[in-house]
């Protein structure tokens, strides 16, 4: 589904002209190269796979050990110094990071490229039975405020996670981990840019978790020119990555409150670390994010929701599992109970409810799923009935879902993904969708490169 698809009133464009833009679209984001600090492959046995990880957000205690068993450079010594993730250590676990990383630079392990770059990374995978490939670039983006309206957020984000990012930027001075970005680009321009360069041999390689990692590093003054000349007037929409697009904000400002309120134009902390896909890129995946309800039947819920849902047939197709574009569903949402392990499929029967709770909300709010599974189905009919806000846990497998649900004697919430559609009609409108409403697959690997701040 192209970005600007009529069914949800997308106001996002495709690239065109400076002179044709309106004074209100006048603000774009700016796209710049830069020297990535990276393994030497002659250090890691010319594939990255031992030293990459998966971002730090996802990891827990056993994971980072796994990781530090596959090598002791592993990225993770330096991206995730305090456990658990998301929340703030004491300060010596950031000067710990900033020592390793020192080190690793001293010795050899990691270097700094000689000239400023964009780098093409591809990720290929499989999902539900289908090969992919996940085109991509990775640059440095301008910051900006939210408000400026040419970098979109569209998920609500927490102060924990932006503590523990600012306190790991000020010590090592350095984006270890980017932001990842969507444009609109339906006519795949940005993409036949980069085509001849990613027909060559990458320039490293890494396996995680089943995602093969292949960068280029591109210098050619005519390739990036014409890319950064595309990418203007294409808004950027952050898929992943709010709390460390806010951290890097937080950075900017007290640096440059350290050197009295002076920054130049053109200082690296101006810029923070994105990688760029087109949202138009079949393998630009967005897959269902799952709930789990604590402790309640699904008969129950069903009595509670009465009013804003309906059962329906039984051979109805469960929520989307595939490309997580919204197309072909039958239920709105599952409920698989964890007791019975019996399902429930049902179908949301008073959207314009919605309307009603959220007056201020845009059009394109109100048709999300999510919005009306928690704002209406969760926050004002089930809270009511049971006195209180039940537990929700976040889960992105099936099987997970499932697992959960037996553990807390609960009900699986089995949703249907968010269609890309609905993330850039809702981040145009300004709003912010319930945390946990979209879940971009296969996730980023971190250790690939590394942006310096200074």
């Amino acid at each position: 589904m192209p970005c600007d698809s009529e069914a949800v009133r997308i106001s996002c464009k495709p690239n065109r002209p400076a002179e044709a833009a309106s004074p209100e679209e006048s603000n774009v984001p700016e796209i710049a190269l830069f020297s990535a600090i990276r393994y030497d492959l002659r250090r890691v046995g010319g594939d990255l796979s031992a030293v990459l990880a998966p971002p730090y957000d996802v990891l827990e205690e056993a994971d980072k050990k796994a990781l530090l068993a596959r090598s002791d450079h592993n990225i993770v010594a330096i991206d995730l110094p305090h456990l658990p993730p998301k929340s703030a250590g004491p300060a010596e676990v950031y000067e710990r990071a900033a020592r390793t990383m020192r080190d690793w630079i001293r010795d050899g392990t990691l270097v700094r490229d000689p000239a400023s770059a964009l780098y093409v990374y591809h990720q290929k995978f499989e999902h539900d039975g289908k090969q992919y490939t996940r085109r991509m670039f990775i640059a440095r983006v301008r910051l900006e405020p939210f408000s400026e309206g040419s970098i979109l957020p569209h998920e609500r984000t927490f102060g924990g996670p932006k503590e523990d990012r600012l306190a790991l930027m000020k010590a090592t001075r350095c984006n270890l981990s980017a932001i990842f970005g969507l444009y609109c680009d339906p006519q795949d321009e940005i993409g036949s840019l980069f085509a001849e360069t990613a027909a060559k041999r990458a320039d490293a390689v890494g396996t995680l978790d089943g995602v093969e990692s292949r960068i280029w590093v591109v210098t050619d003054r005519k390739v990036v020119q014409s890319v950064v000349a595309a990418m203007e007037n294409r808004k950027v929409y952050i898929a992943d990555g709010h709390h460390r697009y806010g951290t890097a904000l937080m950075y900017r400002d007290w640096l440059r409150e350290q050197r009295g309120g002076k920054l130049s134009d053109d200082h690296a902390a101006n810029y923070v670390m994105f990688v760029l896909a087109s949202m138009d890129d079949p393998g630009c995946l967005i897959l269902p994010y799952y709930r789990v309800l604590e402790r309640i039947d699904a008969e129950a819920l069903a009595v509670a929701w009465s009013s804003g849902v309906a059962k329906i047939g039984k051979k109805s197709p469960s929520p989307s599992q595939g490309e997580g574009r919204g197309e072909g569903r039958g239920a709105d949402v599952v409920l698989w109970d964890g007791r019975s392990e019996k399902e429930t499929p049902l179908k949301f029967t008073d959207r314009a409810k919605l309307a009603t709770l959220e007056p201020n909300e845009s059009p394109a709010w109100h048709q999300l799923d999510y919005a009306y599974l928690h704002r209406y189905l969760i926050d004002e009919l089930l809270t009511r009935k049971l006195g209180a806000a039940p537990t929700v846990h976040y889960v992105k497998s099936l099987d997970e879902a499932k697992q959960t649900a037996r553990q807390f004697a609960g009900v699986a919430l089995l949703v249907n993904a968010t269609p890309m559609a609905h993330l850039c009609s809702v981040a145009e409108s300004g709003g912010l969708m319930p945390q946990k409403s979209t879940y971009f697959h296969p996730k980023l690997a971190t250790g690939l490169a590394i942006n310096p701040l200074e």
